[in-house]
Order: structure tokens, then C-alpha cells, then sequence
């Protein structure tokens, strides 16, 4: 059950790297645009804040792959915890400010992948 837990966290990694993908660079693109429900002017108006949100996603994804590749299981653990605990976080705000919808975006996977590795992660 471990793997499994590997696999969830890995799934929030992955996600958070397409997360930066999106608006770092596609933000003012056709698929940002969409994604954002954004006008080309809006998107470049808002470019900048993007990118910023876009590398701190970046930084959770680092730190979620730093977590799974960590040689010592108990420290593996830990940083997948305070990581997973930061993109909950940050759901939670989104979903607070934002829409419902990114608390079952982000924080549902999260969620899933917290409770795999407090009940089966290293």
C-alpha cells in the first residue's frame, strides 16, 4: 500500500507541475484563456500574478517529488505530509476566494493522497 500512497502523492506532483505549465506559460494562450474562462485582455492584464502563482506551484511540486525520492523513509514522510498540508491549504483558499470547484481539483487528490500516506506511506 505504500506504492499507492507513492503513486497519490506523485498524481499531486504531476498535477501541480501542469498547474505551473498553465500559468506560467499557456496562461494567455487559447487553453489558459479557457481553462481561466478569461479575455485575451484580462489574461494580459493578469499575466504576471499568474506566473507568480504558476512557480509557487512549481515549489509544491519540488517538494512532493523531493518527498517520494527521499532515501529515508521517516523524513520521506514527513516533508509528503507538511507538502500535501500546504496544497490543502491552498485549496482551501482557492476554494474560499476562487470557486468550490478547486477544493475537488486540487484539494481532492491531496486529501486522498494524505490519507494514503498517514495510513501506508513510509
Amino acid at each position: 500500500m505504500q506504492l499507492f500512497a507513492n503513486i497519490m502523492v506523485g498524481l499531486v506532483a504531476l498535477q501541480h507541475v501542469f498547474f505551473l505549465i498553465l500559468e506560467m506559460f499557456l496562461w494567455q494562450k487559447p487553453l489558459g484563456r479557457k481553462t481561466f474562462r478569461m479575455s485575451a485582455e484580462q489574461a494580459a492584464a493578469t499575466a504576471v500574478l499568474a506566473a507568480n502563482q504558476g512557480l509557487y506551484n512549481g515549489f509544491l511540486a519540488a517538494g512532493l517529488i523531493w518527498a517520494i525520492l527521499y532515501p529515508s523513509d521517516y523524513f520521506s514522510r514527513h516533508l509528503a505530509l507538511f507538502f500535501l498540508g500546504c496544497v490543502l491549504a491552498a485549496a482551501a483558499y482557492g476554494g474560499s476566494t476562487v470557486g468550490r470547484k478547486i477544493l475537488f481539483i486540487q484539494g481532492g487528490p491531496a486529501l486522498v493522497a494524505l490519507i494514503a500516506t498517514l495510513c501506508w506511506g513510509p
